[in-house]
């Protein structure tokens, strides 16, 4: 599934022509597309759809999404791991480094795990 998802803008950058930000969808860090959104600015935040900025958003309303994307597990499945998510659909945990140990126990949130 793709989402749009709300992000706040970090920091604006050109790149070969193109505004470029880093942006934060509660606490996930991707790189996006400023095009459409050319006057968009660093703290503002923005609906982002594959990797594109589409409108400007509201703090408040930004936050109320990204806590209920995070409640219903959305967050983890738009920007969770791959390896971890496809790990979690055989029945068998993700590994991390090459000491074998579990990234996370099948079934947690990225939160959960971080804790």
């Amino acid at each position: 599934m793709c989402l749009a998802v709300p992000g706040k803008v970090l920091d604006i950058e050109e790149r070969d022509g193109t505004r470029m930000a880093t942006v934060d969808f509660g606490g996930v860090v991707k790189e996006v597309c400023l095009e459409y959104v050319p006057d968009l600015k660093v703290g503002e935040y923005a609906i982002v759809h594959v990797g594109f900025a589409l409108q400007r958003l509201d703090e408040e309303s930004a936050r109320q999404t990204l806590a209920l994307f995070e409640e219903l597990g959305l967050l983890q499945e738009e920007f969770g791991d791959p390896w971890e998510a496809a790990a979690a659909q055989g029945g068998q945990q993700a590994f991390s480094g090459t000491d074998g140990a579990p990234a996370a126990a099948v079934g947690t949130t990225a939160r959960e795990a971080r804790q």
